[in-house]
């Protein structure tokens, strides 16, 4: 089965690099028609959570593992983080943004690749780190201006925050990170010279194209949605039915529905009370950023302390 797992992935780069091509394309030309931020919130609302939306059913192992009898402190324990997030956020805005940058950064890299690199040793960790700071890096470096812009609308409001931003910017630390993460990926590709391994290329410059032609929202929910939420969910579709892969997805489906719908009802309530507030797509952009920072940690956490008690 792993080896199934291996083709749909590397089959799914194939095609996620020419929807990359292809939607770059129409909405470059026609961007300011068909696209606001209230369709990245929609996609994100729908397949981009969605791959999360089985965190209760790991959480059912981890209690058993800890012997805990009371489903329900699994839910409370989960709400009370992403609540505590959400607070520390509201007081220490730069600081969590900077931990939420480096947290997921490797969570992007590991939950993409981690069909591929099942051990966990020091280089893999870095090469991990730095295939997912592509997803930070690219938007500052292809748009400055408006990744800093975003940055200032979550609460962000410490004048150092932005000067280093700037100092890292202006001495082309950004050009070295960019090239960095290109040379990490070619190194564990020359390491490891296996056909399979080609499509950490397709990933790489499928999130290129996007960054460098669309606005840095657009760009992160395509690559949310559609490469990191669907690669992760295919996972998770494998251990649901590790003989039949239809039935692994129906079964993830009907399992990821109910969390999906709760987590987008709560998204919507707090994007009603957030207009009162500020504009609208304003309202949108710290829902969809802060929101996912909310829901980053408890989910890396409760991925962590699984592998850890499965070994």
């Amino acid at each position: 089965m792993n080896n199934t797992i291996k083709k749909i992935n590397f089959y799914h780069s194939i095609i996620f690099f020419l929807l990359s091509i292809s939607l770059t394309i129409i909405i470059y030309q026609f961007e300011s028609l068909i696209i606001s931020p209230i369709i990245c919130l929609l996609l994100i609302l729908s397949i981009g959570i969605s791959h999360g939306a089985l965190d209760n059913q790991k959480g059912k192992k981890l209690i058993q593992l800890y012997n805990i009898r009371k489903f329900y402190y699994f839910y409370l324990i989960y709400s009370m983080i992403v609540l505590s997030v959400i607070i520390f956020w509201l007081y220490f805005p730069a600081t969590s943004l900077i931990i939420f940058l480096i947290v997921a950064s490797y969570h992007f890299g590991k939950e993409d690749m981690n069909f591929l690199i099942k051990n966990k040793n020091t280089s893999n960790l870095i090469f991990f780190f730095f295939k997912g700071a592509l997803i930070i890096i690219a938007p500052l470096f292809f748009h400055f201006t408006e990744t800093v812009d975003i940055f200032k609308l979550l609460l962000i409001q410490n004048e150092n925050f932005f000067l280093f931003l700037d100092f890292i910017e202006t001495n082309h630390i950004l050009s070295f990170a960019l090239l960095m993460s290109l040379l990490v990926n070619t190194y564990y590709f020359l390491n490891n010279l296996k056909a399979i391994n080609v499509l950490i290329f397709l990933d790489f410059f499928s999130i290129i194209v996007l960054n460098y032609f669309l606005s840095p929202l657009i760009a992160f929910t395509i690559y949310f949605c559609f490469l990191h939420s669907f690669r992760h969910s295919i996972s998770l579709i494998s251990e649901l039915d590790i003989n039949d892969f239809k039935n692994g997805a129906h079964i993830f489906v009907k399992k990821a529905i109910p969390l999906t719908l709760l987590t987008a009802v709560i998204y919507v309530i707090s994007l009603y009370i957030l207009s009162n507030y500020y504009q609208l797509n304003e309202a949108i952009l710290k829902v969809i950023f802060i929101g996912l920072a909310s829901l980053t940690f408890p989910h890396i956490l409760l991925e962590y302390l699984l592998e850890k008690n499965e070994k």
